[in-house]
């Protein structure tokens, strides 16, 4: 569930005490309520691990010993568990080895720049909104020397014409699948591989940020390994898709592994002990990955359902997009203030128990409002009727706080 910034005017249900509170103390006020009318709901459509108790969290672990033998040594600065889960990570993406990261951001940096080193070139090609470029703080020129190139800004997955006729020499190019800022998009299988064959005609090696490849085989039809095969490496997270504490894995070519193991040593990512976060990675293997298939499909009838709700509210119009979701993640536009939706959003979770909308709302223009929906296990818990009926309780407090607004002079 995303963290994004609750952005926007005044809240309708708080316009009384707009006067006394500064707009990041009535955001924090907002994110407040909002997760917690998500812990007391007794429905919603995902209940990712990071937004439960520690309890919660360490109860995890419980069963670890079905997946890994804790009567082994403890790891120390990479061995043990964290050898076993690499190796496993290398098996299940096709790949000759695999190196554990405690973050992604350290991943990408670490092969990118091991690419540079053997290309020549610290040009990186990638989408204007790739991870690293909205995410990152500008990472890669700030601490890695890299120089990102972006070939398109457009939201949707960039094109093989686009790779093929980039005005910029470049050593690597790097795809992120899904990508997320786009809406969890991604290319036919056929686009793929004809952007990876523009790449190699330019003689640029590929990458992939698959933060959330593991929800992507339903899209394409292949298996994770086939998907690997097509990028010299690939870079995996274990608490997106998969619920673990943190952590992520770069696989690829022995020879770069290495490499990277070494760069991972000097940014400050050999860390001494990292079992909890290791077994947590092997425990969301076990138990999430061979769920995504049924998560992907079940996002696909909550979107229509969504929908299908939304026409028959009389909203002038939801977007839902893309219209059939490629993963279990997907973006709902609405034309209202942001303000005013997640008010809506929140009360009904407060009121009803129900929480269809657990996620943040972004205001990506006057009067629209954009929130990522997730369908996970609790999820499938829901029928189409489920959602529809739902979406009608949403709504009906989405014209109350628009009403309310506009009777108080619309915000800001």
């Amino acid at each position: 569930m995303s963290d994004a910034a609750e952005q926007g005017g005044r809240t309708a249900g708080q316009l009384s005490d707009a006067g006394q509170l500064s707009d990041e103390e009535r955001l924090k006020q907002r994110r407040k309520r909002r997760i917690s009318a998500y812990r007391s709901a007794s429905r919603v459509l995902a209940r990712p691990g990071f937004l439960g108790t520690l309890r919660e969290r360490l109860a995890l672990l419980d069963d670890a010993q079905h997946f890994y033998d804790l009567d082994e040594p403890s790891d120390i600065y990479g061995n043990g568990v964290v050898a076993a889960l690499e190796e496993k990570v290398a098996h299940l993406l096709g790949k000759e080895a695999a190196a554990f990261f405690p973050t992604g951001t350290m991943a990408q940096q670490v092969a990118l720049r091991c690419w540079a080193g053997r290309t020549g070139s610290p040009a990186v090609a990638l989408h204007a909104l790739a991870h690293p470029e909205v995410h990152e703080r500008h990472a890669f020129s700030q601490v890695s020397g890299l120089r990102p190139v972006r070939v398109t800004g457009e939201s949707r997955f960039l094109t093989a014409d686009e790779v093929r006729e980039f005005d910029e020499p470049f050593g690597t190019l790097m795809l992120e699948l899904p990508l997320r800022d786009a809406g969890f998009v991604l290319p036919s299988w056929e686009e793929l591989t004809a952007v990876v064959e523009a790449a190699r005609e330019r003689d640029a090696v590929v990458h992939f940020d698959g933060a959330r490849l593991w929800e992507s085989t339903t899209h394409f039809g292949r298996p994770l390994d086939e998907i690997a095969d097509l990028a010299d490496t690939v870079y995996v997270s274990f608490y997106k898709s998969l619920d673990g504490y943190g952590g992520a894995a770069l696989a690829g070519p022995k020879t770069l592994v290495d490499e990277a193991k070494v760069w991972r040593h000097r940014y400050g990512g050999q860390i001494f002990q990292q079992f909890p976060t290791a077994l947590s990675a092997l425990a969301g293997l076990e138990r999430e990955l061979p769920r995504l298939p049924a998560y992907v499909a079940h996002a696909r009838v909550v979107a229509e359902a969504l929908r299908e709700g939304f026409a028959a509210t009389g909203v002038p119009w939801t977007i839902v997009h893309p219209e059939v979701p490629h993963t279990n993640e997907f973006q709902l536009w609405l034309p209202h203030d942001v303000d005013v939706v997640s008010e809506a959003a929140i009360r009904q979770g407060e009121e009803t128990g129900v929480l269809l909308f657990a996620d943040a709302w972004d205001a990506k223009g006057p009067g629209l409002a954009m929130t990522e929906v997730s369908v996970r296990a609790a999820g499938l818990e829901w029928t189409a009727d489920d959602v529809k009926a739902a979406v009608a309780q949403f709504a009906s407090r989405l014209t109350e706080e628009a009403d309310r607004a506009k009777a108080a002079g619309g915000g800001r």
